[in-house]
């Protein structure tokens, strides 16, 4: 019989990002599919009791725990013992994680350890009337899907982020069994962690609007000159006002290597597309950008699709875009900033 593992790290504060909560979800639904598999919650981090507090409704059968100071930073090696201990203290077959940086840095590991087998970037994860597990995973830049089954075990699966709902149960009081680790000689210390103030972060998962430039902000303009000042202050305006995600087109992060002007707080992280990311927004407006079919597959999941373009007759026309808006993406963004502003 399987017997499954949901595995988390804690966050600083305590509790658990919500990628975690939609991965718990996919176990619950993985063990009801497979007649009331025994589901157990395995946590890692400084403190885990508030987190596992938060899901005592869950249905878990047990709630282990690896907690201490060693264990509240990111590291390959405290993460990857913590988990191998969690895993064999489970009995598992089955590990659903989270696909975070972290996880995703030492899960692995832990597989090899367990002698199981690991898979990441799963869309899906569920079992059959016969009881065979499947998972889904898309390969070629999500233009192709793929269905796998393994008969190794233990299995790990990293579960990517937005392809399950986030487990919203009641919060009420649970016993945390603490599972020992026995830690090597450890080589690294974490002395901090340094991180963007919250305003100059461009990169927002959960934001609600995804706002993409390309390159025709550095381009020159109407009057013959390039404005690339003005327009690093209409973006990121717009993006503290609106609280949105900035991606871009490829053809705008790479300008920097050009030699041309470029956006000082682009990089290749805000690159959306066959060769970037694939974000899930539930709306997308994309501004001086070409709508070339490289960059717009990164738009796949975006709910409500919109275009600001000059061109009337430009790609975004042709069906990639829900609504294209004919005007000049300077003298709208100042318009909606002012807005804003006002309101």
């Amino acid at each position: 019989m399987e017997s499954i593992l949901f595995l988390a790290c804690v966050e600083a504060d305590g509790s658990l990002a919500k990628a975690a909560r939609e991965a718990l979800s996919a176990a619950k639904n993985l063990a009801a599919g497979l007649g009331g598999a025994p589901l157990v919650v395995g946590l890692i981090g400084a403190e885990v009791q508030s987190a596992a507090n938060a899901l005592a409704a869950c249905g878990a059968a047990r709630f282990l725990g690896v907690a201490g100071a060693e264990f509240a930073p990111s590291r390959y090696t405290t993460d990857t013992a913590a988990a191998t201990a969690l895993a064999k203290a489970a009995g598992a077959t089955i590990v659903v994680a989270p696909a975070s940086s972290r996880t995703n840095r030492c899960l692995a590991g832990a597989a090899q350890r367990l002698g199981g087998r690991v898979d990441s970037h799963a869309t899906s994860i569920a079992a059959a009337a016969d009881g065979k597990i499947s998972l889904t995973r898309w390969y070629y830049r999500q233009r192709m899907e793929g269905v796998l089954t393994r008969t190794a075990r233990p299995w790990v699966v990293l579960l990517e982020s937005g392809c399950a709902p986030a487990y919203a149960g009641v919060p009420g009081t649970t016993t945390v069994e603490a599972v020992a680790v026995e830690l090597p000689a450890l080589r690294t210390t974490v002395t901090g962690v340094r991180a963007p103030a919250s305003d100059a972060q461009t990169i927002r998962p959960d934001a609600k609007l995804l706002f993409v430039a390309g390159a025709g902000w550095t381009k020159k303009q109407a009057d013959g000159q390039v404005h690339a000042t003005e327009a690093e202050q209409l973006i990121l305006g717009f993006l503290a006002s609106a609280k949105a995600s900035l991606g871009s087109t490829k053809s705008l992060v790479d300008l920097s290597g050009e030699g041309q002007a470029v956006l000082k707080f682009m990089s290749h992280l805000n690159q959306v597309g066959q060769t970037g990311s694939t974000p899930r927004h539930p709306k997308g407006l994309a501004t001086c950008c070409h709508g070339e079919e490289p960059h717009t597959v990164g738009w796949r999941f975006i709910n409500e699709r919109r275009a600001i373009n000059l061109n009337a007759a430009c790609s975004w026309a042709q069906g990639k875009a829900d609504v294209l808006y004919v005007a000049d993406a300077f003298d709208v963004m100042r318009k909606v900033n002012a807005l804003l502003s006002s309101g």
